[in-house]
């Protein structure tokens, strides 16, 4: 399993804001779209129904460009090269201003802040990943797909971080605080088990496990990197079931929202408001 992104051109797994029908939700599914169809499902229609423009919040900006560093670092890695720090920030400041060039981003007269906090959460994980800089990547930002119509479900889709050497799934993230253990095993598990069935199909192999390596972008950055096993066949099944309502709630045009905690820092807010 060898894929790598091309280093001139760096991206990021996120899927473009852009109208599409029902026909073509239905035809592919990814983690990204299934987690926002959990969250809500309004949502979920403004986003990839409507395919409603927003620029980037200072967080999703951050969390893009530290991903794309380290998309470049372990592609190195993977080429058997070596970044020095210099170059890891050039590569930063590059990524910086290309993912912002066109984006309207409310600021607030804080970005030189926010970006200063940006590197740093950077130079913290960089001097204290517990990834060896010798250990080669098994793959580095690889787009699989896996075809479930053996089980009357959608092409699942999706592009997997890192595959470190011995099959280790590594997904990077960024928050602004340290995650629960035990909540993050559930609110990440519909992403998680995507990760093991696309690997499973792309290598006829069974994944070791998975890692999330959070990057916490608080005063003193931290690193939190944790591990969980294979993904196991309950946690397949409930996958598919949630594909299964998916495609059920798709067909039925069942948008509606869900208020809750989660209504303070969606982009939709108005639109939400203005629903009928």
């Amino acid at each position: 399993m060898i894929a790598v992104a091309d280093p001139a051109a760096p991206s990021v797994a996120a899927e473009e804001n852009q109208p599409r029908t029902i026909a073509e939700l239905t035809q592919t599914v990814s983690a990204s779209r299934l987690s926002t169809w959990q969250r809500c499902r309004l949502q979920f229609y403004f986003r990839y129904v409507s395919g409603i423009r927003k620029a980037p919040s200072p967080s999703l900006h951050i969390g893009t460009t530290v991903h794309t560093v380290l998309q470049q670092w372990n592609l190195a890695r993977w080429h058997k090269r070596q970044l020095n720090i210099e170059a890891l920030k050039g590569i930063f400041l590059q990524a910086w201003a290309i993912w912002q060039d066109g984006e309207q981003i409310e600021w607030n007269g804080k970005e030189q802040s926010v970006k200063s906090t940006a590197w740093n959460v950077l130079q913290h994980y960089l001097r204290n990943t517990p990834i060896p800089a010798d250990e080669k990547p098994q793959a580095v930002e690889v787009g699989v797909e896996a075809d479930l119509s053996a089980h009357g479900l959608p092409t699942l889709v999706g592009v997997i971080d890192l595959v470190r050497s011995g099959g280790r799934i590594v997904d990077f993230k960024t928050s602004a605080r340290t995650p629960d253990a035990k909540m993050l095993a559930h609110t990440t598990e519909t992403q998680t088990s995507t990760y093991g069935v696309l690997y499973r199909e792309a290598t006829g192999g069974k994944e070791k496990g998975i890692e999330l390596h959070h990057l916490i972008k608080s005063k003193k950055p931290k690193l939190v990197v944790n591990e969980f096993g294979p993904v196991s066949e309950a946690q397949i099944t409930r996958l598919f079931h949630v594909i299964e309502a998916y495609v059920n709630g798709l067909e039925r045009d069942d948008f509606v929202p869900s208020p809750g905690l989660q209504c303070g820092s969606c982009e939709f807010f108005q639109e939400c408001r203005a629903w009928r």
